[in-house]
């Protein structure tokens, strides 16, 4: 299965964002952009880059390649509504977002670890593919044999470490290993400080 393994930090660093919870204290300390010459290349930036550093901070963000993210972006661009919002809703709705955002997994990076070992099923069934979508009315479970791995028996302390805002769509049951979903993810409830208009003038150039 094609992934991002670069540095998360790395990542968090060229994009002025943190992409990882671990992110956060070491750009504390390292700012700007990474690279023996990153001084040098800096200056006010045109429409263009912008646009391109939001959509790539976006992508990144969910852990998605570039094909795949163009891909989304085109379904979004055809469905009712605002691209942008569509675009973040579908993105929200991936399994392997869900199971982060319940809080089953410190980041985006771990939970989408665990969907592809097989942890989890969805409606009964065992899934391993971390971009599959979720609708509502679906039920994510625990295998009954992960259950009784270290990570599952020491959920708590999961929990506890990748505290999520509570969210209207998601109805989490930590100590059942539960998630159902009740509802579509609502535009504020998406990451912060995501301008989606600039990933949609992007891909209209």
């Amino acid at each position: 299965m094609a992934r991002d393994t670069s540095p998360i930090v790395k990542q968090s660093r060229r994009e002025g964002y943190a992409l990882h919870p671990k992110a956060h204290k070491i750009m504390v300390k390292k700012t700007g952009i990474p690279g023996q010459h990153a001084h040098g290349r800096q200056g006010k930036p045109s429409l263009y880059l912008t646009q391109l550093r939001e959509k790539q901070k976006v992508r990144r963000t969910y852990g998605l390649l570039e094909k795949q993210f163009a891909k989304l972006m085109n379904e979004a661009s055809r469905r009712p509504g605002l691209a942008g919002e569509n675009l973040l809703q579908l993105l929200e709705l991936r399994l392997d977002n869900v199971v982060y955002r319940a809080g089953l997994a410190t980041s985006r990076r771990a939970s989408r670890q665990l969907v592809s070992h097989g942890h989890f099923m969805l409606n009964g069934r065992r899934v391993d593919i971390p971009s599959v979508r979720v609708k509502v009315g679906d039920q994510i479970t625990v295998r009954e044999k992960s259950t009784k791995s270290a990570y599952f028996t020491h959920i708590d302390d999961v929990v506890n470490n990748s505290f999520q805002v509570p969210l209207s769509w998601l109805k989490t049951d930590v100590k059942k290993f539960k998630i159902d979903i009740t509802g579509l993810p609502k535009r504020e409830e998406s990451e912060p400080d995501i301008n989606e208009q600039l990933i949609v003038e992007y891909y209209s150039r």
